[in-house]
């Protein structure tokens, strides 16, 4: 009797890769909505964007919505909340400012969770790093050439919402973990995006076309990434993961760049290395707290 050949794993993809591909897949996703500003407005546009994504979530993890202790519902609704205003104040900020400086700025609330996560003195150098390149692109000017000082706010309070995300995400994760979670808080999210939605008239303005584009930018920014850093996170130690995705703001300043063509001045160039460059060296450097993917 002849043995069974052996079954070999299916193929996924390498985890750096995988994280590569995640990064390119959130920024040429958050470009493509930009695009999508003069039809759907900024806060139309993230409302479609969260409402499919929570869709498509709940189709994928089917959160059990009539059986969640009251824990588990504690947990999960202002995690949700803070998700929605994360989203809305950022694609607002994209409306004022360029995508990589509004990346920038948003990247240093879960900077600001790593550093002060950790107690070793090198961290200093990575917050005052950050603080640099944060003062390089503040509109200190007043000529034309400054930056929207709106825009600059919204994007810092995005990157503020991605900090208490992150302290919620972990509280979340103990009492109802997995994807789940990810999209019963995203249906949260969802609801409370949509006073904005009817106050941009998402419901007068959408056509068929604008909804595909919509559940494109969805699979892009939500569905695509979030698979590929879990598919990578399996290999991947947290650093490698940290320094990976402290390429998020550069990646974001390309996009703009090639999709959006928006050029950024020397001196913003010099504040998005800076800022990479101190999460990088924090994720090398300190007791890594763990970054929830960015839903």
């Amino acid at each position: 009797m002849s043995e069974a050949p052996p079954v070999r794993p299916a193929r996924t993809l390498p985890p750096i890769p995988a994280v590569l591909l995640a990064v390119l897949s959130v920024q040429g996703g958050a470009a493509f909505a930009k695009e999508l500003f003069p039809a759907l407005g900024s806060m139309g546009t993230a409302s479609l964007r969260i409402g499919l994504s929570a869709l498509l979530l709940c189709a994928v993890f089917r959160p059990p919505f009539t059986r969640l202790t009251r824990a588990q519902w504690a947990a999960v609704i202002p995690y949700g909340v803070v998700l929605g205003a994360m989203n809305l104040s950022f694609y607002k900020a994209l409306e004022r400012i360029p995508l990589g400086l509004a990346v920038t700025l948003e990247f240093v609330g879960p900077l600001s969770i790593a550093v002060f996560g950790s107690r070793r003195a090198l961290d200093f150098l990575w917050a005052v790093l950050a603080a640099a390149g944060i003062a390089l692109i503040a509109p200190w000017r007043g000529d034309a050439s400054a930056l929207d000082p709106l825009g600059v706010l919204l994007a810092l309070f995005a990157g503020a919402c991605w900090a208490v995300y992150i302290v919620l995400g972990g509280r979340l994760s103990r009492v109802f973990p997995g994807g789940k979670s990810v999209a019963t808080g995203m249906v949260f999210a969802a609801l409370m995006a949509l006073p904005f939605a009817f106050a941009e008239g998402l419901a007068s303005r959408l056509t068929p076309s604008l909804f595909a584009a919509g559940l494109g930018v969805a699979l892009l920014s939500s569905a695509i990434p979030y698979t590929l850093e879990m598919m990578a996170l399996r290999e991947l130690s947290s650093r490698t993961f940290g320094i990976l995705m402290s390429l998020e703001p550069a990646v974001a300043a390309l996009a703009g760049l090639v999709f959006l063509g928006e050029r950024l001045a020397a001196t913003q160039w010099l504040a998005l290395v800076f800022v990479s460059a101190a999460s990088a060296g924090t994720a090398l450097t300190a007791r890594r707290v763990a970054l929830p993917v960015e839903a």
